[in-house]
């Protein structure tokens, strides 16, 4: 039985720094509103993923994608279930998909922009989201094309208890790389030490942090930032000679009204080092290839990762976003729906 009504989480205001209460808003829409046309699917959203470029889509500037606008439903990928099909839809009912219908528990959604779940031996739903979403395509093609890790070098990863800094860690390991975490606190350094099996997780909370970087690490190869700011700026101070920074996010300057700006930039000088940022769409051509690789490595036991599920429904989606700048997620951040379903196995 269809419901009468279904729930969309909305951009409200735009935050000069920290996301508030108030910068998105909870409406309700009438169900009978939602009917598939050609080449469609009415898609009931089980899960929704949180990501930290969240906080670029809602600000008002140029970017690689246009923001999220006043009044707009929030920008979010999601799994969920095909609940009615249009004409000549490639679905039918009952398929789980994946694909970036935004906050909301409904959605009508063209065919070509959703992905039917595929669950081989290690995969789970979730993993559409997270290695075989976005970040880990993220991780494999900043590592691989930006990066161009090579056995025996030195990777050091900032955020590396988050979605894409678990994934990179891995996939340098994998490598043959000698690699390097950072983390805040003592219970994330733990896990990646014990669980993703880094030479050494260093905890940026801790008042020796720098004085650990010297000592452990040394002079890097390659460098995948998660975080930008003081961090990046020191270790601008530790590279090598052709060393690589893979700029991939800035997550301790998202709320900032004004970034911090970089120091020790000469240091690429010197080093002949490079600072390069990507993004991932760019790359669409060779997603087979990467999603072919992780695949496998989930196959087979040799990537791990870890889910941070928020409980409640989609209306905590937005109290939930601001853990991501806070450090109050391991692994994978998500919302599920709160009610029951038909894909109850997510």
């Amino acid at each position: 039985m269809s419901p009468s009504h279904y729930k969309q989480i909305v951009l409200n205001s735009r935050p000069v720094a920290d996301i508030e209460p108030d910068t998105f808003r909870t409406e309700s829409r009438a169900f009978s509103e939602l009917k598939p046309g050609q080449e469609q699917a009415l898609v009931q959203c089980t899960y929704l993923s949180l990501d930290p470029a969240m906080r670029g889509y809602i600000r008002d500037a140029r970017s690689y994608l246009p923001p999220v606008k006043i009044g707009e439903v929030m920008r979010a990928a999601g799994l969920g279930v095909v609940v009615q099909v249009g004409p000549g839809s490639k679905f039918k009912v009952g398929d789980y998909v994946s694909g970036a219908w935004g906050m909301q528990e409904y959605a009508v959604v063209k065919d070509k922009h959703l992905v039917k779940l595929e669950l081989p031996t290690g995969v789970e739903p979730l993993d559409y989201l997270n290695v075989l979403g976005s970040s880990g395509l993220t991780a494999y093609f900043g590592l691989k094309d930006i990066g161009q890790l090579k056995a025996g070098e030195k990777l050091v990863v900032s955020g590396a208890a988050g979605s894409v800094g678990t994934i990179v860690c891995q996939l340098g390991k994998a490598a043959g790389a000698k690699v390097y975490a950072i983390a805040g606190g003592a219970d994330k350094c733990k896990w990646l030490e014990e669980e993703i099996g880094v030479e050494k997780a260093l905890d940026y909370k801790s008042k020796t942090f720098f004085a650990d970087v010297k000592k452990h690490v040394g002079y890097l190869d390659v460098y995948f930032d998660n975080v930008g700011g003081d961090i990046l700026d020191f270790m601008l101070t530790r590279l090598n000679k052709d060393a690589r920074i893979v700029l991939c996010g800035a997550i301790s300057q998202y709320n900032a009204v004004k970034p911090k700006g970089l120091q020790g930039y000469m240091n690429l000088i010197s080093q002949r080092a490079t600072l390069r940022g990507f993004i991932v769409m760019d790359y669409e051509d060779h997603y087979p290839e990467a999603l072919h690789a992780l695949r496998k490595g989930l196959s087979n036991g040799a990537i791990k990762r870890k889910f941070h599920i928020v409980e409640g429904g989609i209306e905590q989606a937005p109290k939930a976003l601001p853990m991501l700048f806070s450090g109050g997620n391991t692994g994978k951040l998500y919302v599920p729906r709160r009610v029951s379903f038909p894909c109850e196995a997510y």
